[in-house]
């Protein structure tokens, strides 16, 4: 069975943080910002989503409401609840009816076990009587002597097996008792015998059963209740010739205590099946649980990057073998990370050798390019057209090597801030002004959009730097790509509580599917065939990306195919708050969504 090699962390997050994300997301979130695609911070930064700024419930959110929540979310995450709850509920279900079937069969079983005994005892008085009346000389006694000697023998077997004697004259009220009518066992209520019997035996009939309600009084006068079964038999009396009914009476509270009692055995082991049941489901999930628990913590630490933790492989079962299956995985990834690491290494620090060894020879290309250039009015046409080429080349040289030194300065975690409190709309309007010729040469006109100064504690450099990039991407692909569309950028800025944001949109090419989350990477171009019309190096935007997240901040793009597209800059008004929205949509208003 697989054990985690190492103890678990309760204070470990596996989740990076995110604060920088190209999102192609169609939908602005006015409440959260996505952060799909979005990249690590960089070493010793925290900002919005990590645990450890989320604010513990309490008061009135710690209440039920609350624990709720919380037991729901453990209903959903927990397995061995699920499984032991649905057992316990389904064993339930099944005790319940089986129960409920064998109540109901021992109930019956018992009353007809009762019928069949008070009937056929009731059939032996019955025929007891009978025979006496048949021995007895009708001039030796009167007919109520010949009543008293009749049911007194009855009733006194009566008090002995616990029954009681009614015995009543056709078409007397037995409830009544009319004077001479019926002789019955002292205290018991008359009425105890139903009135539907009563009418049975009006006439002529055979003898007959039914449910009734024995009521009897004590020698303290308390009334006694208490269900039973009456039978009634005629016997004709040969003092006076007439029939009479012998009613005997049978409480059956016996049977009912003994089928209470059967009940509780019943709901009693019931519950302590039940309660079995869900103790061996519990120890049963456990042992499939508890692997399975032990290898998402494992993973879990091997995602938050301790790529060394291993499952204990223990036994040949399945369990053991998906643990040595998950370490062989482990294993592998361990090695393809830590060669991709390496090679990552070296080829940043190949980029950055390679870009401070260039600087000299480049300043002195750079020297004899200027004296060149110069001097190009001296030289031939094909010579001077060469020598403003190379100038050319030189200054896309220089910027190219400029970005790959802002590129490994970010690598080797070197960079820093120089914070100042910064108005975007004025560096908005600066970047706009500088790149003006090139706006009017691809015939682009740009607009800055705002309503006031919006003002965030910022480097004045890396923000203007990362507005210039948006604008001049935004001025190079806003041509006359869609037919009576306009041929504009514009550069809104807005601001709220907490954190200030620039919109750049432009309705060009726009982006396809996907892309939106691509165009941040380094040396990444849409369309590679297309050429550059203002120099870029292909690194703009991967440098925008980082002095975005080393401010705290986002740097998101949004695109459609012919819909052009739009890059929005979100920082916090103050270093170090966390950002939970952005002033500005995401997906600008004039975006039409198709299905």
């Amino acid at each position: 069975m697989p054990r985690p090699s190492a103890p678990v962390d309760p204070g470990e997050d596996p989740v990076d943080d995110a604060v920088g994300s190209a999102s192609s997301a169609p939908v602005d979130d006015p409440v959260s910002e996505p952060v799909d695609g979005a990249a690590p911070s960089p070493p010793g930064h925290r900002w919005t989503g990590h645990p450890s700024l989320r604010v513990p419930a309490t008061g009135l959110a710690a209440g039920p409401p609350h624990r709720l929540r919380r037991a729901l979310t453990s209903w959903r995450r927990s397995i061995s609840a699920r499984v032991v709850l649905s057992t316990v509920l389904l064993t339930l279900v099944v005790v319940g009816v089986v129960g409920w079937f064998l109540l109901q069969q021992t109930r019956d079983g018992l009353l007809e076990n009762r019928i069949s005994a008070v009937v056929a005892e009731a059939a032996d008085e019955a025929d007891d009587a009978r025979n006496r009346l048949d021995s007895a000389s009708v001039t030796d006694i009167d007919a109520a002597q010949q009543q008293r000697e009749l049911v007194e023998p009855i009733i006194q077997r009566g008090l002995a097996r616990d029954f009681s004697v009614v015995l009543a004259a056709p078409g007397d009220d037995v409830a009544d008792g009319v004077p001479g009518g019926a002789t019955y066992t002292l205290g018991l209520d008359r009425s105890s015998v139903p009135s539907g019997l009563v009418a049975h035996f009006a006439g002529p009939a055979d003898p007959a059963w039914t449910y009734t309600s024995i009521r009897t009084t004590d020698a303290a006068g308390d009334v006694l209740v208490e269900p039973g079964i009456v039978v009634g038999s005629q016997l004709t009396l040969p003092a006076d010739g007439r029939t009479y009914t012998l009613y005997l009476l049978f409480p059956t509270s016996e049977d009912e205590e003994t089928l209470d009692l059967v009940a509780r055995a019943l709901l009693t082991a019931s519950a302590l099946l039940v309660v079995l049941v869900a103790g061996v489901t519990w120890l049963v999930t456990r042992q499939v649980v508890t692997p399975v628990r032990m290898a998402r913590q494992v993973a879990e630490r091997l995602a938050a990057g301790r790529l060394q933790e291993r499952l204990e492989v223990t036994g040949e079962d399945d369990l053991a073998r998906l643990a040595g299956s998950f370490n062989q995985m482990a294993t592998s990834l361990q090695r393809q990370i830590r060669q991709l690491e390496e090679l990552s290494r070296v080829q940043r620090r190949f980029v950055s050798d390679v870009s401070h060894e260039l600087r000299t020879p480049l300043t002195t290309v750079r020297m004899a390019g200027d004296v060149l250039h110069d001097a190009r009015e001296r030289f031939d046409p094909a010579t001077a057209r060469a020598a403003e080429l190379l100038q050319t080349e030189l200054d896309r040289f220089e910027s190219l090597l400029a970005d790959l030194l802002e590129i490994s300065r970010f690598d080797a975690g070197a960079a820093a801030l120089d914070l100042d409190d910064v108005d975007l709309v004025g560096v908005c309007r600066r970047v706009v002004d500088a790149t003006r010729p090139l706006a009017q040469a691809r015939g682009v006109t740009v607009r800055v959009v705002a309503d006031g100064p919006v003002v965030a504690e910022a480097d004045v450099r890396r923000v203007e730097r990362v507005v210039r990039n948006l604008v001049s991407n935004a001025i190079d692909h806003a041509g006359p790509r869609r037919p009576g569309g306009p041929v504009e950028v514009l550069v809104h800025a807005a601001a709220d509580e907490h954190a200030s944001a620039v919109a750049v949109r432009d309705h060009g090419v726009g982006l396809a599917p996907g892309e939106s989350a691509r165009v941040f990477d380094r040396f990444w171009r849409a369309d590679p065939a297309r050429a550059r019309t203002s120099g870029g190096t292909g690194l703009g935007l991967a440098i925008a990306l980082e002095d975005a997240r080393l401010h705290g901040g986002w740097l998101q793009a949004w695109g459609r195919p012919g819909q052009g597209a739009q890059f929005r800059l979100t920082l916090p008004r103050q270093t170090g708050e966390p950002l939970r929205r952005s002033p500005l949509p995401l997906v600008p208003d004039d975006a039409v969504e198709r299905p």
